[in-house]
């Protein structure tokens, strides 16, 4: 049997990160999971804006 020479970097844990060549995967920069969960400012405007617009569209559809 013959086995073709893998080239992908067994580090990176997702397949596509490790098919991705070294001088790519070099400006990836690893974010905490904890980071992802906070809310910011822009997070709680945007709800905000979201909802008001959501209602208003619908107050106005109402009438």
């Amino acid at each position: 049997m013959r086995r073709n020479l893998v080239l992908t970097d067994e580090t990176c844990r997702h397949p596509f990160r490790a098919s991705l060549p070294p001088h790519v995967k070099r400006d990836l920069l690893d974010i905490p999971a904890e980071s992802l969960w906070r809310l910011t400012t822009t997070d709680i405007r945007g709800f905000v804006s979201t909802y008001v617009a959501a209602t208003a569209a619908i107050l106005v559809f109402i009438m």
